[in-house]
């Protein structure tokens, strides 16, 4: 052949007589033709085939998405098994995520539907809830420094006692009292503002 290149050529006949094997191949180098003489010849047997692996399922969208992925994926046929076995394991595949994608959005779902709700306010409770959260806030604004901080720390970011008198640098005996010295000034402010 002298090492000239040869133009590709189809093999002579037409594209219903190609092997299924040759039918990739004019699939894979981009013959439209190809395509739709392979989902002439295969696409009845996988509909067949998805019906019975998703009843109830509209078959034909992943007869479709089968044919559509053989026609990005004809170029990676090895040819270890028949066109038609290759066709069913692209139907499988696409059948196996759509149900697992199924079952994670039923889970997620489920999930948050089982997440506790906050019911519903009045806006007479609302205005209460925010009048005693001023109440706090102001409370915790008259207490001293030591007192706040030992407050805000334990009670307000929830650190343990320890961590907190750590952050602090005192023993964790002085925290404690600090914190129910707070406590004690945050009562007695509150009920006197509420007079």
């Amino acid at each position: 052949m002298n090492g000239k290149l040869l133009p590709l050529r189809r093999a002579s006949g037409e594209i219903s007589e190609l092997s299924d094997r040759a039918l990739i191949s004019a699939v894979a180098a981009g013959d439209q033709a190809a395509l739709g003489a392979l989902y002439d010849r295969f696409g009845r047997d996988v509909f067949r085939f998805v019906l019975r692996l998703a009843p109830g399922c509209d078959a034909e969208d992943f007869v479709q998405l089968a044919f559509l992925d053989a026609h990005r994926s004809a170029a990676r046929f090895r040819g270890d098994a028949a066109v038609k076995t290759w066709l069913f394991g692209i139907a499988a595949n696409l059948v196996r995520n759509h149900f697992r994608t199924e079952t994670r959005k039923r889970r997620a779902v489920d999930t948050l539907a089982v997440q506790p709700r906050r019911p519903p306010t009045s806006p007479g409770d609302a205005i209460t809830r925010e009048q005693q959260r001023r109440w706090v806030a102001a409370a915790i604004e008259r207490l001293t420094p030591a007192l706040r901080e030992a407050y805000i720390l334990c009670v307000v970011e929830e650190l343990p006692g320890g961590e907190a008198a750590r952050a602090l640098g005192i023993r964790e005996a002085s925290l404690y009292r600090r914190l129910s010295d707070a406590r004690e000034a945050l009562r007695a402010a509150i009920e006197e503002m509420q007079r």
